[in-house]
């Protein structure tokens, strides 16, 4: 992964950076960190250039569910916990890549990838970006490989809106941090679905979300609305999400659920526990509703 550059704000001076900024604390009133219950997850993707996801994020699922896979309380490590699900016919639609292509489907859950000190190191990271804006509804990003932030109901680019203002909010070796995590998770990725390491590559987005119970202002703001990550990105054959806060404490609905046709089965969040799967149409995944 190339490394993340700071770039400098064009013909902006301090008094500009200072009213940006000043906007963008107003902005995130409805949905700060303190104050309020909510999800934190670092969502990783890596790719080739096949397979299918679907993504379903429904209002309501707790009282749908049938199974826990994963409780709160436990810890998976060192060794993921996998559950195997037959491939899809999805991946004949689609040019193959060797070596990353999956061969064998399933989910996987594990605590081990970080210690809870890293994870409460990027949450950190997280709280800084995030609190230059956010969004005005329910649920917010920060990509720090695109740059992209939520801000009221739209989106800005960190580096060009905020410039040099960045130094005082994240430093070299948050992003070194940030590396080395995404880095350890493409291996375990890897080694979970018999993969070569060096022939996977990360795709946008890469990002932070957190979620709340505020009222969505927008679209983006509805993460339960179904839609297919295949569709939407074009490139994605794996999907991780690395929790950075704890489900029962934090907050409460939110859990992961793999939807399927016998039955649902969910993974209860907590801070430095990854989920992954490979995509494909029949692997029917959802959040329940953050209250």
């Amino acid at each position: 992964m190339a490394p993340v550059r700071q770039r400098n704000a064009k013909g902006a001076n301090a008094a500009e950076i200072e009213k940006k900024i000043k906007r963008g604390n107003a902005l995130r009133q409805g949905s700060s960190w303190r104050g309020s219950r909510l999800l934190v997850a670092l969502l990783l993707v890596a790719l080739s250039a096949c397979g299918a996801a679907t993504w379903l994020y429904m209002t309501s699922l707790d009282s749908d569910v049938t199974e826990t896979l994963v409780s709160q309380g436990e810890l998976v490590a060192p060794q993921p916990r996998v559950y195997s699900v037959q491939c899809s016919e999805d991946y004949d639609n689609y040019k193959r890549y060797p070596g990353c292509t999956p061969q064998k489907c399933g989910r996987a859950v594990t605590d081990g990838v970080v210690t809870r000190e890293e994870a409460q190191t990027l949450r950190r990271l997280a709280e800084r970006g995030l609190a230059l804006a956010g969004s005005e509804g329910g649920a917010s990003i920060l990509d720090l490989h695109s740059g992209a932030l939520s801000m009221g109901k739209q989106f800005v680019n960190i580096y060009r809106y905020f410039g040099e203002r960045l130094k005082d909010v994240f430093t070299q070796e948050d992003f070194q941090l940030y590396r080395d995590v995404r880095g350890r998770i493409q291996e375990v990725i890897a080694q979970t679905f018999g993969l070569d390491p060096a022939l996977m590559y990360l795709t946008k987005p890469t990002f932070f979300s957190r979620i709340n119970s505020t009222a969505a202002k927008t679209q983006h703001d509805e993460y339960w609305h179904p839609h297919i990550d295949k569709v939407t990105y074009g490139s994605f054959d794996y999907t991780s999400l690395l929790y950075l806060s704890d489900y029962g404490s934090d907050f409460t609905g939110g859990r992961f659920v793999f939807m399927d046709q016998n039955g649902n089965r969910t993974v209860e969040p907590r801070t430095e526990r990854r989920a992954s799967c490979t995509l494909v149409l029949k692997n029917l995944l959802a959040h329940s509703l953050v209250i």
